[in-house]
């Protein structure tokens, strides 16, 4: 295609801001779209159209207002059958609409990777009901970690100890589902020396990795993230050979180009799939100060078909959020100059119009000559950031 296209965004987010800043910088023009207006992404884009991104008519008739080059996908809660639809009406989906299909069910997914692939992954099983959850855990076995199917941000998502546990957390998975299919994946587990996330980019000129990222959660969600993260030669070998497999596998009818999160748990030199999703990934925020492309500028550049380096560097950096502690409308913002005065650090506040708690508003970003060292500064620093509620 030409270098200046349309593009519908679907979802607009901190992510989705972040893409928009990219995929301008490259001529494009955006349409960002989400259930709420004054979106962060909405802020900086050309237009905006706002309805819940579940509405496959109002998703349809907003492809047809703005007959766009590419629909990328900045969320899961996507009604995919409208993309699927969209695709087959000779609209790009970014990277394509069976991606989007397959990762916003966790079923699919890990059935794609362990299934038809032969990926490693944790023991398994999925339910319907809390008896077929009971038998299910039987056969996994104890602790275990139960989730909805279709969920996000780690909601629903609980560690099973025991037993009598279980019914607890079939209710709290079912009440956190997303749309109204009552299904949990079961899964084994793992105690794992680390978690990361591997960014890969899919692009005309081949598959790309960046360095490994690793990353803290707590309630589901990432709190810091570092790269480059320590892993042996050989880990970091078998994690690649995974995500190659599995990126190639959701081409699916589009051309599968754009930046792919692929999270692995590792254990001693054993590499295990965990998850993947086919766009930015927030723990990759932190290469908004670590790579000389952000995981932003790659993903823009792989979707309009822009060379892609085959080799990509990161110096050692961390993340840390900004989170909300309350319900507000208006709010802001203090001790932006204690932060930015520790280290070589960076702020990134994402214009989000309402607070709730534990929301994200922002993230501190930190060089260091050391991940250790960038770690501490950035935790320090997102410490500083203060959110004053009037």
């Amino acid at each position: 295609m030409g270098h200046i296209a349309t593009i519908l965004l679907l979802g607009s987010g901190e992510l989705g801001r972040e893409f928009v800043i990219s995929a301008k910088r490259l001529g494009a023009r955006v349409i960002a779209c989400d259930a709420y207006d004054d979106a962060p992404a909405m802020q900086l884009a050309d237009a905006r159209e706002v309805f819940p991104m579940l509405d496959g008519a109002a998703l349809g008739a907003a492809a047809e207002k703005h007959r766009p080059d590419l629909i990328v996908p900045e969320i899961e809660a996507i009604r995919t059958e409208a993309l699927a639809e969209l695709e087959q009406a000779g609209f790009a989906v970014v990277p394509s609409a069976r991606a989007a299909q397959l990762t916003m069910n966790r079923d699919a997914i890990r059935d794609l990777a362990a299934g038809e692939l032969g990926l490693v992954t944790s023991r398994y099983g999925y339910a319907e009901s809390l008896a077929e959850a009971q038998e299910v855990a039987a056969r996994v076995g104890y602790p275990l970690v139960m989730k909805p199917v279709m969920s996000s941000s780690g909601k629903g998502q609980s560690k099973v100890d025991t037993p009598e546990a279980l019914e607890a957390a079939w209710d709290y998975a079912v009440a956190n589902m997303r749309g109204d299919r009552a299904r949990v994946i079961c899964e084994e587990f793992i105690a794992f020396d680390y978690e990361i996330t591997l960014l890969t980019v899919r692009h005309a000129g081949g598959i790309s990795f960046c360095p490994p990222i690793g990353h803290r959660q707590e309630r589901g969600d990432y709190r810091e993230s570092w790269q480059p993260a320590a892993m042996s030669a050989a880990a970091l070998a078998r994690a690649q050979d995974m995500a190659a497999k599995v990126v190639t596998a959701l081409q699916g009818e589009g051309r599968g180009w754009g930046l792919y999160g692929v999270e692995f748990f590792v254990r001693g030199e054993e590499v295990i799939f965990s998850e993947l999703s086919p766009r930015p990934h927030d723990t990759g925020m932190v290469t908004l100060i670590s790579q000389d492309l952000t995981e932003f500028d790659l993903h823009a550049r792989a979707i309009l078909g822009l060379p892609v380096p085959e080799s990509i560097a990161a110096r050692p950096a961390a993340s840390a959020v900004i989170l909300a502690d309350r319900d507000s409308a208006d709010f802001a913002f203090a001790g932006l100059d204690e932060a930015l005065a520790i280290g070589t650090t960076d702020l990134r506040l994402f214009g989000k119009p309402t607070t709730r708690p534990y929301r994200r508003m922002g993230v501190a970003l930190a060089r260091g000559e050391d991940v250790a060292g960038a770690l501490a500064d950035a935790k320090a620093a997102a410490a500083k950031v203060r959110l004053i509620y009037r």
